[in-house]
C-alpha cells in the first residue's frame, strides 16, 4: 500500500487525537516499519489494520467508523492535492464514474507499482446508480468514506446504501446511490 495513505492516516490520527496517540499506536502495534512512512514508499496494509484496530481499543470508536472517518479525511486530501480530479466534472455521480476510468489511469502513471482496488459504476434506474468496490484489501469501510466524502463535497442529495458482500469479509461491496427526489 502506498505510504501517502499512511503519512495520511498519521495526520488525521494526529489531529482528532494528538500526537501522543498517534505515538501510542506506533508503541503498541507490531510494525515492520517501525511506524515511519513517507509518502513515496510501499508498506504492508496490516500495519494500518493494526493501527485502526489500537486506535479502536484507544477510543472506543468501532473499526469500521474509523475506517470510513479516515476515507472522509483522504478524499479532503485528495481534493486539495488533486483539484484537477475535481474540476473537470460537474456531480458527484459523473466524479465516482470516472474512478476507474480516468482517475486511477492517472495515478498508476504516478504509481505504476500501486495496487489499486476496483471500482465499476453503472447507473442502474433513472436517479439510481451502483458502484461496486473489489480489493485483495479489506477496506470496503474505506471506499465508503471516500463515496460518502464525495457525495458532501459535491453538496449533492444523494442517499447512499452499503451492501457487503458476506463472504468477502470487507474485499467487496456494491453501493447503491439514489438521488432524493426534489419537491417542488
Amino acid at each position: 500500500m502506498k505510504g501517502v495513505v499512511f503519512t495520511e492516516f498519521q495526520e488525521m490520527v494526529e489531529h482528532h487525537f494528538g500526537m501522543e496517540m498517534y505515538d501510542r499506536l506506533v508503541q503498541q502495534c507490531t510494525l515492520s516499519s517501525g511506524g515511519a512512512y513517507t509518502s513515496i514508499g510501499t508498506y504492508d496494509h496490516a500495519e494500518l489494520l493494526q493501527m485502526v484496530t489500537v486506535l479502536s481499543s484507544e477510543t472506543g470508536t468501532e473499526v469500521s467508523d474509523l475506517v470510513q472517518a479516515f476515507g472522509a479525511h483522504l478524499l479532503t486530501r485528495f481534493s486539495l492535492a488533486y483539484p484537477q480530479f475535481f474540476e473537470r466534472t460537474n456531480s458527484a455521480m459523473d466524479f465516482l464514474a470516472s474512478v476507474e476510468s480516468y482517475i486511477h489511469v492517472e495515478v498508476r502513471k504516478l504509481y505504476p507499482e500501486a495496487e489499486l482496488p476496483e471500482f465499476t459504476f453503472e447507473q442502474i434506474g433513472e436517479d439510481r446508480w451502483e458502484m461496486r468496490y473489489k480489493s485483495s484489501r479489506p477496506f470496503a469501510d474505506l471506499a465508503h468514506g471516500l463515496i460518502a466524502a464525495t457525495l458532501e463535497h459535491f453538496g449533492e442529495e444523494i442517499s447512499l446504501e452499503r451492501l457487503d458482500e458476506p463472504a468477502q469479509q470487507g474485499l467487496a461491496a456494491r453501493f447503491i446511490l439514489t438521488r432524493t427526489p426534489q419537491t417542488p
